[in-house]
């Protein structure tokens, strides 16, 4: 089955190059140029991945996102068109998975789709892992602290698996970089910090107290606690 995307974007041109783009990769394309429609759409259709503009009449795209992570744990792919890295950084605050500046080339647009795509596909291994107080099912997907369900985005899940592999052990921003996007460069380093921030809030935990992730000032992050 092809997977679906909505496309969120008052762009009607751009709207429609990217559906004929996609759909030579396979991919289900649906297309709302108001948010109000978009927001309907999702709950309706339940694509695979959202590509979410900023730039929205009547609503932006940050509250958007917010609205969709109120109820959805769906990939998000915002497009800033000012590329502005306050944007880009308040959008991963928001819930976004990654983010790509206006204009783009559209092959690395599908690039970035493939690869959240790839990650919150179901992974080959299966069963459980618990470090101290939290416990991820690969299988399913879940992820529990002290029992309780955290809803992670695919993006959070994929960085507390990458340090439930390695309790104690010390990733560098370009380390969790390269598992996620495959990207290096210093530019994004403080993406690394705005999503460790949102997973540590999802988590509970306190950077100043950690319990969970601590900081390792000058090197990166770590995941506290045995296996």
């Amino acid at each position: 089955m092809n997977k679906k995307i909505l496309v969120i974007d008052d762009d009607q041109k751009l709207n429609r190059l990217l559906n004929e783009y996609l759909s030579k990769f396979g991919y289900d394309v649906t297309s709302c140029i108001h948010p109000q429609d978009g927001l309907k759409s999702l709950k309706r259709e339940m694509p695979d991945l959202v590509i979410l503009d900023i730039m929205l009449p009547d609503m932006d795209g940050f509250e958007v996102c917010k609205k969709i992570r109120q109820d959805f744990s769906v990939p998000v792919i915002m497009l800033t068109a000012r590329g502005e890295v306050t944007d880009r950084i308040v959008g991963l605050e928001l819930g976004a998975d990654d983010y790509l500046p206006k204009p783009f080339e559209p092959r690395e647009l599908v690039a970035r789709i493939q690869s959240i795509l790839r990650r919150s596909r179901p992974t080959e291994k299966t069963g459980t892992k618990r470090c101290g107080a939290i416990t991820i099912d690969y299988s399913k997907h879940l992820t529990l602290v002290n029992d309780k369900p955290v809803d992670l985005t695919t993006t959070e899940f994929e960085i507390l698996k990458l340090f439930m592999k390695r309790p104690g052990v010390v990733f560098t921003r370009d380390q969790v970089l390269d598992s996620l996007w495959d990207i290096e460069g210093d530019v994004f380093n403080r993406s690394v910090d705005v999503l460790i921030s949102r997973l540590r809030q999802k988590l509970g935990d306190d950077p100043k107290n950690p319990r969970f992730i601590k900081t390792i000032w000058g090197s990166g992050y770590m995941l506290i606690g045995d296996e």
